[in-house]
């Protein structure tokens, strides 16, 4: 999708919102009305210190339901996203645990969002709420065309955190994300083994090796290792590095954020090294 093509050569930086626990969940506390004013502050934060785009997700609402989530769910996460909207114009993304990706796909498009992040798209595996055993790329995409959203960019994980790949051992990462590329994929996320994780260079250079569509990093950002990742993603996205005590349940925490920030900006001022060459796309 040539727009988060573009939106890509500045290297952004995206802050992930976890949004309090949502109506129905074991955690919820707050009412809709407060987790929503919060999470428009968090945004606020976000957008003073000068990321990118913001990502909102339902990480409160632990235990999750795999592959699919109930209408308050999906309204709850619609409401907080067009509250965003009006705080902020910054590029807004939204996912929905756990590989709730068309209920994500829906909220994007009634909020006006940009993006969403979506788990299983190619390929199964075994996820810590259960066995995810179809890929979600075919219907996925489908739906897009069905619900007139094309303009929503599908920012796919590959070989996704808090999951088990044995079914997939004898894939080399990078032969996932071509795969998931080919599949239809407009950006790639590759991440460590959890939240909060660091995300191994070696991993991000190799999927950036096989595709020629973005690739970002999607756990374990922080200022000691953004500039050895920095090189070969394209995209940034960071939470738990920001937050109070660096723990992905608190608020984030400005001094935080501001420090990886200029962190970010100093090494967008310095000189960047060659970019790697990318092959001719999977056929």
């Amino acid at each position: 999708m040539s727009w988060f093509n573009d939106f890509c050569r500045r290297k952004p930086i995206i802050g992930m919102i976890h949004v309090a626990a949502l109506p129905g969940t074991p955690r919820q506390q707050a009412a809709l009305e407060q987790t929503i004013d919060q999470a428009v502050v968090e945004a606020r934060v976000y957008v003073a210190a000068g990321v990118d785009a913001l990502l909102i997700e339902n990480m409160h609402d632990v235990p999750y339901l795999c592959g699919r989530v109930g209408p308050e769910i999906v309204a709850a996460m619609t409401a907080i996203g067009r509250e965003l909207r009006r705080a902020t114009a910054l590029p807004l993304g939204v996912q929905i645990l756990a590989a709730a990706n068309c209920e994500a796909l829906a909220v994007a498009l009634a909020c006006g969002a940009s993006f969403v992040r979506v788990e299983n798209f190619a390929y199964a595996h075994v996820a810590d709420e259960g066995l995810m055993p179809t890929a979600a790329a075919g219907p996925l995409l489908r739906y897009r065309r069905l619900i007139g959203a094309e303009r929503i960019a599908v920012v796919a994980d590959v070989k996704k955190k808090h999951a088990s790949h044995a079914l997939t051992a004898d894939v080399p990462l990078a032969e996932a994300a071509a795969t998931t590329a080919f599949f239809g994929a407009d950006a790639l996320v590759i991440t460590g083994r959890a939240t909060g994780q660091p995300t191994d260079p070696a991993d991000v250079a190799a999927a950036r090796s096989a595709v020629r569509i973005p690739v970002g990093v999607g756990s374990g950002m922080n200022s000691q290792n953004l500039a050895t990742l920095w090189p070969a993603a394209d995209f940034f996205i960071v939470g738990s590095h920001v937050k109070f005590d660096g723990h992905w349940a608190n608020p984030v925490d400005p001094a935080r954020l501001n420090a990886f920030m200029r962190a970010v900006a100093d090494l967008r001022s310095s000189s960047q090294p060659p970019r790697q060459s990318r092959p001719p796309a999977k056929s």
